[in-house]
């Protein structure tokens, strides 16, 4: 949108005022006796007071009225939400989905909440350890209601259309191509232009960070510089007929009434925000000599485990790249991995399987489960004449990966009919090269 201005960095400590009210953020102190303009100040705090400081995370909020005024919450269906992975027994399968159906707005009004479908996840919120993967399909705007996950943190990935997401920050435009994270706790409200879908990567008692770059130095990958913060807006905007407030609380939704909008923050200043990334930006490394090299050196976001090395869940990408290596294999070679990985496909064909991996549409190669090129990928490749070549130009497929192992809901599996059953065919071709006599 026309207007919209950003800060820029990551995790970054950020001072933002609305405009409209020069002086808002209190000078020397976090808490004054009397806040300019007459305003609350509320913490908002994404670690533990006692985390180091590195990793401590925290914003203060000036506000018209605190959070805490709003009746009872009360038990909200769900739909398709969860974080039941025993609804089905575990599939160990190659999966893949066709694209997910929007449904049409006449027949069936969607918002961004009511149109969140559990595909697959592991562990569960309470322990604070666990993550989940969601598809967003909605075809209408949040009007006076917003949600704040408790659970965890979102990574919104959408494919089709764009999002007007305004948080207790400010406004954000996330368009394809782009991400944002809405963190643990954070307030929003998403307005949509048409039939809209996307991805969503949920961590539980984690927050994304950048990956360590080690030997690659001070600058590659997803640059620091390139995640843009929201500045402060604020509206002071009652709501006779009540404002909804929608909590997602230990896997389940609960929505309390207010009479007021939430998005009345004035000021705010923290290291503790929500943020958009656009993909484009993603400085690439690769193999400029021989050999493949693993999909790590994708890496944008990850969540680390307290285990060195191993992520509870990376987000990964396939950007436009050079391919120069020599004698080479260029695609992605057969694998299996004690990682589970989850595919989603924003624009364009994948490389690797360039018919029936669609955008919109998804797989996941469980833990240990085999995977590779395509059977028509295969014998192009090892054909093709090694020239530098533009690879995945106009594409964007991207992977949530993860050290859990992953169980699929029955939405996943059943009742979204989108699963493609015939997704091993893709391998059956693939025959034996094997000659005893040949070098």
């Amino acid at each position: 949108m026309l207007g919209l201005k950003y800060m820029s960095g990551f995790g970054n400590e950020h001072v933002s005022e609305d405009p409209r009210c020069p002086g808002a953020l209190p000078e020397g102190q976090n808490n004054p006796q009397v806040c300019p303009y007459g305003l609350y100040a509320e913490q908002l705090s994404g670690s533990a007071f006692t985390c180091p400081r590195p990793t401590n995370r925290r914003s203060w909020l000036y506000r018209i009225l605190p959070s805490v005024c709003h009746k009872p919450f009360q038990p909200l269906q769900e739909g398709h939400l969860t974080h039941s992975w025993d609804e089905v027994e575990p599939d160990p399968n190659q999966l893949r989905w066709k694209p997910f159906e929007i449904p049409k707005a006449p027949q069936n009004k969607l918002d961004f909440v009511s149109g969140l479908h559990t595909l697959c996840g592991a562990g569960e919120p309470r322990g604070r350890h666990g993550i989940a993967v969601h598809i967003f399909v909605c075809n209408t705007s949040m009007l006076d209601r917003c949600l704040y996950n408790s659970d965890g943190d979102f990574l919104i990935v959408p494919q089709q259309g764009k999002l007007l997401i305004t948080t207790e920050f400010g406004k954000m435009l996330v368009e394809p191509n782009e991400i944002c994270v809405i963190q643990q706790g954070m307030r929003f409200s998403v307005e949509v232009f048409g039939e809209t879908r996307g991805y969503i990567l949920e961590v539980y008692g984690a927050h994304f960070e950048l990956p360590d770059l080690g030997p690659i130095g001070a600058n590659g990958l997803a640059n620091p510089r390139d995640f843009l913060v929201p500045v402060a807006w604020y509206e002071d905007r009652q709501v006779p007929g009540g404002y909804t407030v929608i909590s997602k609380y230990q896997g389940k939704l609960f929505a309390a009434q207010q009479d007021f909008s939430p998005f009345n923050v004035v000021a705010w200043h923290g290291n503790y925000t929500p943020y958009k990334y656009n993909l484009e930006n993603f400085m690439v490394i690769n193999s400029v000599a021989f050999d493949h090299a693993d999909p790590s050196i994708f890496t944008v976001l990850t969540a680390k485990s307290t285990r060195p090395g191993v992520a509870i869940a990376d987000f990964v990408i396939f950007p436009p790249r050079w391919g120069v290596a020599n004698n080479t294999f260029r695609p992605p070679y057969y694998h299996r991995n004690c990682m589970s990985e989850f595919m989603g496909l924003i624009k364009g064909h994948y490389e690797a399987k360039e018919e029936g991996f669609q955008p919109g549409g998804a797989s996941l190669h469980s833990m240990m489960t085999p995977h590779g090129p395509d059977a028509d990928c295969f014998e192009k490749a090892s054909k093709a004449k090694l020239e530098p070549e533009r690879v995945a130009e106009g594409t964007m497929a991207f992977m949530f990966e993860s050290s859990l192992s992953m169980a699929v809901t029955k939405w996943g599996l059943k009742t979204s009919n989108r699963l493609d059953k015939n997704y091993y065919k893709c391998w059956e071709p693939l025959k034996s090269h094997f000659n005893p006599n040949r070098k």
